[in-house]
């Protein structure tokens, strides 16, 4: 079959389809000029033979790849299949991986549709998380903080409440508390023991940019101190020594990512986690 003008991708899925969009996702922006215009299809819930012979059929006529994760091997017979008559290509994603977690811990699959998405006990502390992280937004309810996981500062609008709320979606109770410009730092912040403090700072020319632009969005008077660079820079200095004075690691978030704040984020609180296991062992 030839190329179609229009690129294709068709994510097949017994169950939500989630893990195969998390995929193409992650593969697509390697592929800068292709990425805005290669249209996805997700095909999900597909869990009959005859919706999967309906979807086949549809695929066929757009023609594209194909990326699947279903587990039924009748339902993986008949798409490959076909697939092959089509003569589309097709992968099969988590075909390795479950091969290679099979080989390792020497156990066979299960082969169950949308197991991850059970009920489990996982999916609760999610939302316990979330809860708390939506409670303890913008220094809010500061009297439990130290039920925290990780607890958040910065000046404003240094994507504190974003990451909080991705950290959360990861399953940690996470705060975020603004350090104001004349005002000390809360009590509760500054004897906190348990949590992991982070505090996230950007450079004043992104920092401007977005305060700016916050600014106009809401009609508001963009001369103001809010968006005076050199306020801008004391605030963000202020910032930086209060976290060197409590010890407190400091990301730049100026070229990061939500993600990869969170990341470097998640890397810290692993590594806190470790060296705590390690003095209670006495090593």
């Amino acid at each position: 079959m030839s190329k179609p003008a229009r690129p294709h991708i068709h994510l097949v899925s017994d169950a939500t389809g989630e893990t195969l969009k998390s995929v193409a996702k992650a593969a697509l922006v390697q592929f800068q000029k292709s990425q805005e215009e290669v249209e996805v299809h997700t095909w999900a819930l597909v869990r009959k033979p005859l919706q999967m012979e309906r979807v086949i059929e549809a695929i066929a006529a757009m023609g594209g790849l194909v990326l699947f994760t279903v587990v039924d091997q009748q339902l993986r017979e008949i798409l490959i299949k076909g697939c092959a008559n089509a003569k589309l290509p097709i992968v099969p994603v988590l075909d390795p991986v479950i091969h290679a977690f099979g080989k390792y811990l020497g156990e066979k699959a299960q082969n169950l549709p949308g197991r991850q998405h059970e009920l489990d006990a996982e999916y609760f502390s999610r939302i316990d998380a979330m809860h708390f992280t939506i409670a303890h937004d913008d220094g809010q309810h500061l009297s439990d903080l130290d039920k925290a996981d990780i607890v958040l500062v910065g000046v404003s609008r240094t994507s504190k409440t974003p990451t909080s709320m991705y950290l959360a979606n990861r399953g940690f109770k996470t705060a975020n508390v603004p350090i104001v410009p004349g005002l000390s730092i809360p009590p509760e912040l500054e004897n906190l023991k348990g949590p992991l403090v982070v505090g996230l700072t950007t450079s004043p020319e992104r920092l401007l940019s977005i305060r700016k632009t916050r600014l106009i969005a809401m009609q508001q008077n963009t001369e103001s101190d809010y968006v005076d660079e050199e306020r801008v820079r004391e605030e963000l200095n202020m910032a930086r020594k209060l976290c060197t004075r409590h010890n407190w690691p400091m990301i730049d978030v100026t070229r990061r990512s939500i993600e990869e704040t969170a990341a470097a984020i998640l890397n810290l609180h692993a590594r806190r986690v470790e060296q705590r296991k390690q003095q209670d062992l006495g090593v």
